[in-house]
């Protein structure tokens, strides 16, 4: 099975230069070593989904409400999301939980309405570097997954991605060590053992991310129960995304 890697350009690139990227990226990628997915900024999604069409690429959302419509100004629906051609959109990502005071019960709502409407969801998980210090990693993992998943029906862990990313490695070019991705993994696998069956946590795509790099990228994917990355800084520079993705192992 080909590695899934996403990239999150976050508040980065204007919809002129995610054309730029896109169109260079497309015309690169071989498709041959790993699926991609690629979530720009909302106002780059429209040229992002009608660039990719009939290609290998497919895009996701950085955010999703976690109410269907209503009157909650400057927000985006998943409905909005999905017709515009959306496939996959972040959830639960650090950055939501810290600064936006996203909390599990809110994430849970999230997921339940953006799967409510097609789209694959990629839920965010991962420790703060006091959790860290304290042996607190593996508890605090397995805390976020039950009650972001909580309420949700087998079959819908189908489009459900979990992504383990450690807060205190993200954007500080400090990565967790294979021990330290394996063991997520394996926390990881077995919540959605004792929460499901053995079929759903064998079948669950489960993602690093964190400090990712052309250096550690081999290394650090081809870890025991992970399936892929979660590619934040480095998937800005298309040279450096596009080599990863045409030549991950």
């Amino acid at each position: 099975m080909k590695k899934l890697i996403v990239a999150n350009f976050k508040m980065n690139q204007t919809p002129s230069q995610t054309k730029q990227y896109l169109t260079k990226f497309i015309a690169g990628f071989t498709g041959n070593r790993a699926d991609v997915v690629i979530c720009p900024s909302f106002l780059s999604l429209p040229i992002s989904t009608f660039l990719t069409q009939g290609t290998l690429v497919k895009i996701g959302a950085q955010n999703v409400n976690d109410e269907e419509e209503g009157a909650y100004t400057g927000e985006i629906s998943a409905q909005m999301l999905k017709d515009l051609g959306v496939e996959y959109v972040i959830v639960g990502h650090s950055d939501r939980r810290i600064k936006f005071k996203e909390t599990d019960r809110l994430i849970n709502k999230k997921i339940k309405t953006a799967l409510k409407n097609g789209l694959k969801c990629i839920l965010c998980v991962g420790e703060s570097l006091a959790d860290r210090n304290t042996g607190k990693t593996l508890e605090v993992i397995r805390h976020q997954i039950e009650e972001d998943i909580k309420g949700l029906y087998e079959n819908e862990l189908e489009s459900v991605i979990i992504a383990y990313e450690p807060i205190w490695a993200i954007g500080t070019g400090q990565n967790a060590n294979v021990k330290d991705v394996e063991n997520a993994a394996k926390v990881i696998r077995k919540v959605i053992f004792d929460s499901y069956s053995e079929k759903a946590s064998r079948d669950i795509q489960v993602l690093y991310g964190g400090s990712l790099n052309e250096k550690n990228v081999g290394a650090l994917l081809n870890c025991t129960g992970v399936d892929g990355g979660l590619f934040g800084k480095i998937s800005l520079s298309v040279n450096n995304f596009l080599d990863i993705a045409n030549n991950l192992k």
